[in-house]
């Protein structure tokens, strides 16, 4: 929108010309094209009356048929005046009732911003119940987080367990492979003194034979004078029942030795088997422990991985939102800027157009108070003798409005 004032000075030393003409574009209102030019002349006189100083003298002088003349001409003019007056007055209420119009049309508007407290009270509540589900989730992920580390703390000191436990293990299968060792070593005795056993019996079998073939072969007849001689036979049976009772007495106390060694060995062996298969037991209870334990720290972290995608897309999923809301509330804090300044253009209009109005009904006023009261004689005397000299000035004033906001505004004073 364009707005251009011209306002038209003409003045003199004796009565002042003013005509103004002010011509109205807008581009945005009903009236596009509209121009309107007003010709307002407060005090008009003719070449003669402003110019001539000899008709001014003639009223001073008092010549009964000069001011006779005077007196009819000045009547003449005030009829002339009245009916400029009355046209002028019946364009003033023209003018009026165009300004009404063009500030009906162009008066600002309110926009009803009711419309959007209800979107945007539920977009707060969105808000607000998406930070408080955000708080939520990160308190269930801090709460994963801590039972996580429980868990691990817990799944360590098993860890630690269970390598103690391999190690008396492994320490218990040092000790059986040594024992499982020295029982075959004494296994081994034991057939060596079984062999040992066997071949002296072998040995006092055949010797017992030799002797008994011996003693069976022997068929000395001596015949001595002498004395009776000791028997053979019953000192052959003393030395086999000697050499029974030898063998028998070492083969007792070998099955003897034998048997202490076997139970001892037996009761060794059964304890360390107990404390294997107790310390198998163990090993199965702790390997189940810690599958279990292994499982639910599977679980707990696949959990709270779960839990912070989640965390992921709600952030993502309120930053959108976020971004949407804040996108609306730039759109409407533009409509709203947009909006005030159309209503600061408009009251800057209405103000030129008030002022305009305020000059005019002054102007206006001026002719009444001319007409109703004041003397013309005394305004012909005090314009007598007076040379008439005119100044004009031209003020042009332009302004570009482009949406609402005035881009430019340049006065250009022309003499």
């Amino acid at each position: 929108m364009t707005y251009r004032g011209y306002t038209s000075l003409s003045s003199h030393s004796g009565p002042m010309s003013i005509r103004r003409s002010m011509p109205l574009q807008s581009s945005a209102s009903s009236i596009s094209g509209y121009g309107q030019r007003m010709a307002v002349s407060r005090i008009s006189r003719v070449a003669s009356l402003g110019s001539s100083s000899s008709s001014a003298a003639g009223i001073g002088m008092g010549g009964v048929g000069n001011q006779k003349e005077t007196m009819q001409d000045l009547n003449d003019r005030l009829a002339t005046y009245l009916e400029k007056v009355h046209s002028l007055e019946t364009g003033n209420a023209k003018l009026e009732l165009q300004i009404k119009e063009h500030l009906d049309a162009r008066g600002p508007s309110f926009r009803d911003w009711s419309i959007y407290e209800k979107p945007l009270n539920e977009l707060r509540k969105e808000v607000y119940d998406m930070t408080v589900d955000n708080a939520r989730l990160i308190l269930q992920i801090d709460n994963a987080r801590l039972a996580a580390d429980d868990f691990r703390v817990k799944w360590e000191s098993e860890l630690s367990i269970r390598q103690s436990v391999e190690n008396d293990i492994n320490g218990l299968r040092k000790v059986i492979d040594d024992t499982n060792i020295g029982r075959l070593h004494l296994e081994t005795e034991i057939e060596s003194l079984k062999e040992e056993l066997i071949y002296i019996r072998k040995n006092h079998d055949e010797e017992v034979k030799a002797l008994r073939s011996q003693v069976a072969d022997s068929s000395v007849h001596v015949e001595v004078d002498s004395a009776p001689g000791p028997d053979l036979s019953k000192v052959l049976a003393e030395i086999r029942k000697e050499y029974e009772g030898v063998a028998q007495k070492n083969k007792d106390d070998a099955e003897i030795w034998y048997k202490n060694q076997m139970d001892g060995y037996k009761v060794e062996v059964k304890h360390n088997t107990d404390e294997l298969c107790s310390a198998k037991v163990q090993v199965t209870e702790l390997h189940r422990q810690i599958q279990s334990l292994e499982v639910e720290l599977e679980s707990l972290l696949s959990m709270k991985n779960s839990l912070e995608g989640t965390l992921r897309d709600t952030e993502l999923r309120y930053e959108m939102e976020l971004q949407t809301i804040n996108g609306m509330i730039a759109k409407l804090e533009a409509d709203l800027h947009q909006i005030r300044g159309d209503m600061q253009a408009q009251v800057r209009e209405y103000e030129i157009l008030l002022n305009i109005k305020m000059k005019l009904e002054a102007e206006i006023a001026t002719y009444r108070r001319l007409l109703d009261g004041e003397d013309i004689n005394t305004l012909v005397e005090s314009t007598s003798g007076v040379t008439s000299q005119t100044i004009k000035k031209t003020i042009v004033t332009t302004q570009k409005v482009v949406d609402g906001k005035i881009v430019s505004d340049e006065t250009v004073q022309i003499n």
